[in-house]
Order: structure tokens, then C-alpha cells, then sequence
């Protein structure tokens, strides 16, 4: 029996070198999605260095930023994720005073151990974003309305709750030795224990939007759901775990506030409603889903804590403070559409043979 052998032009087969890249790494990076980030960070780091001085550099001013980034950041990164899949969650606010209150109200008015009022408090964050994530994936109804319903109505259900329970809307709680360890610590007395939640937080979801199936189908979701549904992605599930995960982000900040300020009130975390979002989209997430990063998240985070702190270090007006985030704001989302379609087009360049 013959075997016949496909016939080449010189007798052998030719060994085709892979493709070289022409482009050194440090010209590759500006294809990465972080980058226009990254130089949001470094620029009004270096801006604010320079005319708040040595104040804004030392150990005190750097705790001013930092706490703030941890806090929202732990809030932003599950919010980030639900805006790559095509969702928001304004209800976030709401959700840390709603938490805030049920661990002051049940370990604190009502006496109970730490520990059942700090998951009593994290589970009505898990809750939260169940209901929210049912109510979008069942009714279609616009995600921004169904949050914004939550938002509303939780908000008024601890305000209620809290003067039929304890007739007032301050509740101060004396948290033990170990939950005041876990949540409320000052390192160095400066230090907000939170931004170790917040760097732990930050790795675990970076490993798995990059390592992990399920990155990979938050990516598809955004980009477009009903063809991640037709790949047999389970798009309702998903989006549901996200709402739930973003419930407990917020959920979490109110436990760390509570027990770091030894009390809670109903009026806590409204002003994380909007800057969580305004802090992923300086980051680089878009709006309308599939594409974005936890680095950039956190590179938007840290802008933004910058800038609100920043401005008190220079001794200008901090009236002035909302004119250059919003500034910062149009110049972040420019900076990144430029840095998307880089990253978006990029193909490596193929040497040229010989």
C-alpha cells in the first residue's frame, strides 16, 4: 500500500518563522485600557503635590485620600463589574445606611452580639441586590429605575423603622475589641483598616475578571447579552450574582463605618451614590458595557479621592473642588475613548520576510 505525500515547491517543507512584534513594550502600553487612567492618577497626583506641599505628601494627607479610596473603592469594583455587564446600581446609598443602621440598631440598641448584627447587616446587602437583580432580569425595566425604586424605598424603610425602634435616626453601638480589630482600626492612627477590604477586594475580582470563566462571560454579557445568552451563558444569574455582590460592597462600608465612628445614622452613604459611578468611569469603564478593568476602577478611585482632598491642601476655595472634577470628569472619559480605540485596534505588527 502507497501513501502519497503532499508535493512542496523545492522538495521540503518551509519552516515559517512566528511573527515579530515591531513595537518595544513601552510603546505597547498605550494600548492597554488603564493607561489613560493611570495618567489621570499620576497627573493630578503630581498637580496637587505641588501646590498643597509637603501637607499633602505627609503621612496625615496621604490617610486623607487613601481612607476615602478604600471606602468607595469597596463599593466602586462591585459597581464597576455590574457597568461592564451593561448595569447600574444607584441604590448603593441606601444600602449602607440601611446595613449601618441594622448593626447599630441590633447590636447596639438591642444589645446582640457583634457578630449577629454585622450578618444581619451584610445579609440585608445580599438581599438588596437580589431583589434588585430579580425585579431587572425579570420586568426588562431599566436598571437605573429599578435602582433608583430601591434607593427610595429603602431609604424611607430605615428612616421608619428606625424612629418606630428607637425613636430617633442616631444609634450609637460600642463594637468588642475583635470587630473594632476587623472593620474600624486606625493604623498608626491614621490608617483606615478598610483599605486592606479594599486592596483584597481589588485582587480577588482582577483574578476573576482574568482568570475565571466568569470574567470572561461578565465581558460577554456587556457586549452583548442576548449573544451570550445564545452561547448558553446563564446571563440572568450572572447579572443577579452581581447585584448581590454590589449590595454586599455597600453593605460592608457600612459595617466598617459603624464600628469605626461607633455609631450610624440614617443619612449615611448618599454621597456614594453618584461617586461610585463618576469613580468607574473615570476609571475607564464605559457606560454602556463590555470594556472596562479593576485597575483602571481603582486608578478611578484614587483620582477621585485625590481631587476631594487634594483641593483642601492647596488653602484655595473649596468651592472649587466640584468645578475640577467635573473637569477631570469630561477629560477622563475623552483621555480613555482615545486609549479604548488604541487598545481596540491594536494588532501586532508582522516582520517583513525576507
Amino acid at each position: 500500500m502507497t501513501t502519497s505525500t503532499p508535493d512542496t515547491t523545492a522538495g521540503k517543507a518551509t519552516a515559517v518563522a512566528p511573527p515579530k512584534q515591531t513595537e518595544s513594550p513601552l510603546a505597547q502600553l498605550r494600548h492597554r485600557p488603564e493607561v489613560g487612567a493611570l495618567i489621570g492618577t499620576i497627573s493630578v497626583f503630581v498637580f496637587f503635590a505641588i501646590f498643597g506641599g509637603e501637607k499633602f505628601l505627609a503621612a496625615g494627607g496621604a490617610a486623607s485620600w487613601l481612607n476615602i479610596a478604600s471606602e468607595l473603592g469597596i463599593i466602586a469594583i462591585p459597581v464597576g463589574l455590574l457597568m461592564i455587564a451593561g448595569e447600574l446600581d444607584v441604590s448603593v446609598g441606601s444600602v449602607l445606611a440601611g446595613s449601618s443602621m441594622t448593626l447599630a440598631i441590633v447590636s447596639g440598641h438591642w444589645g446582640a452580639p457583634m457578630i449577629v448584627g454585622i450578618v444581619c447587616a451584610l445579609g440585608l446587602g445580599l438581599l438588596t441586590g437580589l431583589i434588585n437583580g430579580i425585579l431587572v432580569t425579570r420586568t426588562n425595566v431599566h436598571s437605573l429605575v429599578v435602582t433608583l425604586a430601591t434607593l427610595s424605598g429603602l431609604a424611607g424603610l430605615t428612616l421608619g423603622l428606625s424612629r418606630v425602634t428607637t425613636g430617633t435616626t442616631s444609634v450609637a453601638i460600642s463594637p468588642d475589641p475583635l470587630s473594632k480589630a476587623l472593620f474600624g482600626k486606625l493604623i498608626a492612627g491614621q490608617f483606615e483598616v478598610a483599605i486592606f477590604w479594599w486592596l483584597g477586594l481589588a485582587v480577588l475580582v482582577t483574578v476573576v475578571l482574568q482568570m475565571m470563566k466568569y470574567g470572561n462571560w461578565i465581558f460577554a454579557i456587556g457586549g452583548d447579552k442576548e449573544s451570550a445568552r445564545a452561547t448558553g451563558i446563564p446571563v440572568d444569574k450572572v447579572k443577579i450574582a452581581l447585584y448581590m455582590a454590589s449590595g454586599f460592597g455597600a453593605a460592608l462600608v457600612g459595617v466598617i463605618q459603624t464600628i469605626l465612628y461607633n455609631g450610624a445614622q440614617v443619612a449615611n452613604g448618599q454621597s456614594f451614590v453618584f461617586n461610585s459611578i463618576i469613580a468607574v468611569v473615570i476609571g475607564g469603564v464605559l457606560l454602556t458595557g463590555g470594556y472596562g478593568s479593576v485597575v483602571g476602577v481603582v486608578l478611578g478611585t484614587l483620582t477621585f479621592a485625590i481631587v476631594n482632598q487634594g483641593i483642601y491642601y492647596t488653602g484655595w476655595n473649596s468651592d472649587w473642588a466640584s468645578l475640577i472634577l467635573g473637569v477631570l470628569i469630561l477629560v477622563a472619559v475623552l483621555m480613555n475613548n482615545t486609549f479604548r480605540r488604541l487598545a481596540l485596534s491594536y494588532k501586532p505588527r508582522s516582520a517583513k520576510k525576507a
